[in-house]
């Protein structure tokens, strides 16, 4: 149970408040069962509804989970804990494929970007009270959106894509409400959603995106919002074609409640064409960050969506940071217009380094996936003996833990640092580490 630890409050929100601070200062742990709610009430002095009231509370902000007839327990890893934290420690020498940034070679140089936003702000200084975006950055972002066949609808900025997508759940979802997210995905979704207080629903992807069947069955069970990755899907590298966009569409058309949002993460260095389900329901957003075709530091991310959505962001943001530095946004308009990253070569770059590591590694009879973006997803039976015997030959790969719910395992190996040389080497070091999995589809 509790060992020494006594919970105290008389309202539900005050024991809610205890158990979570406990939780916090490590005076509870993960897997430490919290008491019957009959039990604690009684211990407590109050009604038993209390008690429940406080759980419920502390199950909506993914402090403690529910496991049937087991009780309640604190969380494997509590909503506040990040799932890329702590890292796989990299032994001196071995090679760090574990985490997920671009090529800092394909980055380009922000030196004349950072000294156009100076020489801007000298004559025209961002000052309380004005425009949140820059026109010409909505202008260009809007021209993008256009060409790529994204429904028309207002432009807005924040710090990230995580940003965005936090905004845009907290804008039409409360707590206890379901998300359908990708399994395998991104950990920090997966992290973001418990710490919102809401719940999420994995729906399996191929590589071809979410599968369709699986949407469906987590909208029929309630989920209200979705959220898909359009391009580089990370960890798995999967791309929304045509086909699988009409389909997914075709479903989400008998769920016109739900809120739809597009991660175009990997827009500016994919080659492939966009195919978003922005407007299959009435609300929905479509963003994409500076960060993997600019550098993580440029902190921007530009979304559109309909009209209520945007609003709803814009003035939630209007009331913490106020606005996205116009600095940064006058350095991305200049990136943009001067055309500093060309996406067909950054793309071809990342591609011939997922395809030469995937045929190598198919030649030695292990199944990889990786059709866009800078990762590679290896399906494995056992990832801890994966990424320890891989450590061992000098690679550090990234567990599949971080990105999955309920899929199964797999290690994610960015390809980022990889060059010609590395490749044969490494697919021998991952056919060594992992036997062969068969799989047509990541879960």
């Amino acid at each position: 149970m509790l060992g020494e630890y006594r919970i105290t409050g008389r309202r539900a929100t005050e024991i809610a408040a205890d158990i979570e601070r406990a939780v916090g200062a490590g005076a509870l742990h993960p897997g430490d069962t919290l008491p019957p709610l009959r039990e604690l009430a009684a211990r407590l002095a109050v009604n038993a509804n209390t008690v429940a009231a406080a759980y419920r509370l502390l199950r909506d902000r993914g402090v403690i989970e529910t496991a049937g007839r087991r009780g309640s327990r604190v969380r494997a890893r509590p909503a506040t804990t990040a799932r890329d934290e702590p890292r796989v420690p990299v032994p001196p020498g071995a090679r760090d494929l574990t985490t997920g940034n671009p090529d800092a070679a394909l980055l380009p140089p922000l030196g004349d970007a950072l000294a156009a936003a100076a020489r801007r702000h000298a004559t025209d200084p961002a000052l309380y009270g004005g425009s949140a975006e820059l026109p010409e950055l909505r202008e260009l972002a809007r021209a993008a959106f256009d060409a790529d066949g994204v429904p028309d609808g207002p432009i807005a900025v924040t710090s990230g894509s995580l940003d965005a997508i936090e905004r845009a759940l907290v804008a039409h979802l409360r707590p206890g409400d379901a998300v359908a997210v990708e399994d395998p995905g991104w950990g920090s979704v997966f992290d973001i959603v418990p710490a919102l207080g809401m719940r999420a629903v994995p729906v399996r992807v191929d590589d071809d995106g979410p599968l369709p069947q699986d949407v469906r069955r987590a909208l029929g069970q309630g989920a209200r919002a979705l959220v898909v990755t359009d391009r580089g899907q990370n960890p798995t590298g999967a791309l929304i074609g045509a086909e699988r966009a009409r389909e997914l569409r075709e479903v989400l058309a008998a769920h016109p409640e739900v809120l739809v949002i597009d991660d175009d993460h990997v827009h500016g260095l994919v080659d492939e064409p966009l195919h978003p389900l922005a407007g299959s329901t009435p609300h929905w957003m479509l963003v994409r960050s500076t960060a993997k075709a600019y550098g993580p530091d440029l902190r921007l991310a530009v979304l559109t969506g309909d009209p209520l959505t945007v609003d709803r962001i814009r003035g939630r943001h209007r009331l913490g940071p106020g606005w996205v530095s116009h600095l940064l946004q006058h350095a991305v308009v200049h990136l943009w217009r001067t055309g500093a990253v060309d996406p067909k070569a950054v793309a071809a770059a990342y591609a011939e380094r997922r395809d030469a590591l995937g045929a190598a590694l198919r030649e030695r009879g292990v199944e990889a996936f990786g059709r866009s973006g800078m990762n590679v997803w290896v399906p494995v039976p056992d990832e801890t003996a994966a990424v320890t015997g891989l450590l061992h030959g000098g690679w550090a790969v990234a567990p599949g833990a971080r990105f999955r719910l309920a899929s199964a395992p797999g290690v994610r190996i960015t390809v980022s640092p990889l060059g010609p040389a590395d490749i044969v080497p490494l697919a021998d070091a991952v056919a060594s580490a992992a036997r062969p999995v068969a799989a047509g589809r990541y879960g």
